[in-house]
């Protein structure tokens, strides 16, 4: 049987540019996977970005699509490239090929979860990290780019919002330099994957629905926004990472007692920014 590698929620009618995409909220942790790794239940959850394809399911109401992974992160990582693969982990991999995101044991097929936890006891076989890549990094990202296409041609322009969540303890460092904790960080590779006033769109939604947010700091976007990110073809990117503390229980994996209400928070935020392709003098026009 064929497995899944994604979900794509579309809108009965597409009114606007943007495009939503939760490439970590995967949650379809397959037997064979949890045989596989040393780690309980809720230890492998820990780098999932648990519960945010909710907070961004109103897009469809909207007139915006929203692609969500099925795949877990612990499993495949969709924000690295396919090339980034663990020599410490996969058999057959050159170490010429680390950078210090795979040096860290956060390949495209990851060796550890959130603290440097290890998922597995020993490597993997080169086939079986293939195998992932093939059956579901590749279809979710040739989805991703279809639907993008799809809306630069409906729109002429696309806007990606990659769609993420942090430990709180990934702020921590932000909050002892600037006096504040942010709930949003914007990732726009320093305004690299995306046109000024498009950043300055999505800040805005965030911070008119009570979010304090920053750029760039400690997150400016992985793979998917340096990918997706080409302002001059006329296709945006925009990572956005949400504290998690803000709306589940880090440690039980489980929406805590402000669930709802952030995500009420969250409609008015997809509301805002699915504005972006529906104001009648486009924003960044090529």
């Amino acid at each position: 049987m064929t497995q899944a590698a994604y979900r794509l929620f579309e809108p009965e009618k597409r009114t606007s540019c943007v495009v939503f995409a939760s490439p970590h909220s995967g949650r379809s942790y397959f037997d064979s996977f949890k045989s596989a790794s040393i780690l309980d239940e809720l230890t492998i959850r820990s780098s999932e970005d648990a519960f945010v394809d909710h907070l961004f399911d109103s897009a469809q109401a909207f007139g915006a699509p929203l692609l969500t992974a099925l795949a877990p992160r612990a499993y495949l990582d969709l924000n690295r490239s396919p090339e980034e693969l663990d020599p410490a982990l996969i058999e057959g991999v050159s170490r010429s090929r680390q950078n210090p995101r795979v040096a860290s044991g956060l390949g495209v097929i990851p060796r550890v979860v959130a603290n440097g936890r290890s998922i597995y006891r020993g490597k993997l076989p080169h086939n079986e990290a293939m195998r992932r890549i093939s059956t579901f990094w590749r279809p979710y990202h040739a989805r991703l780019q279809g639907v993008l296409d799809e809306s630069r041609q409906m729109f002429g322009k696309a806007v990606l919002i990659d769609c993420h969540s942090m430990p709180r303890e990934a702020l921590d460092g932000v909050a002892q330099s600037s006096g504040q904790r942010p709930h949003i960080v914007l990732g726009d590779r320093f305004g690299a994957a995306a046109h000024s006033e498009i950043v300055d769109h999505v800040e805005s939604a965030f911070a008119d629905a009570g979010f304090d947010v920053v750029r760039n700091t400690p997150f400016a976007g992985a793979y998917v926004t340096q990918t997706y990110g080409r302002p001059a073809r006329g296709q945006h990117a925009i990572q956005v990472e949400i504290d998690r503390s803000l709306y589940m229980d880090e440690h039980l994996v489980r929406p805590n007692a402000n669930f709802d209400q952030f995500r009420g928070q969250m409609r008015q935020v997809v509301a805002k920014l699915t504005d972006i392709g529906k104001q009648k003098q486009s924003l960044a026009a090529e």
